[in-house]
């Protein structure tokens, strides 16, 4: 299923994610244009997109997933 598109705002969120009575358990996928974002800033970078792939065991009303980006790596956590 396909939620939404959406850009991160000024601090970095992502607040279109599906609302919370639409999370629930099942195996979604965040996918990070992050070749266009670095070219936007002017520089280059070595991984074109991120794709985060996360099991949810139980519905949630709440979802932080971090993705922390340089050019040349990222990491990515369950954020609380």
């Amino acid at each position: 299923t396909c939620f939404d598109f959406s850009s991160t705002n000024v601090d970095g969120r992502c607040l279109l994610f599906p609302a919370p009575e639409q999370v629930k358990a099942g195996t979604y996928k965040l996918h990070f244009d992050t070749g266009a974002y670095w070219q936007w800033l002017g520089y280059t970078s070595f991984y074109p997109y991120v794709e985060v792939v996360f099991t949810v065991t139980e519905r949630t009303w709440k979802l932080h997933i971090p993705l922390l980006i340089s050019p040349f790596s990222y990491t990515t956590y369950k954020g609380s």
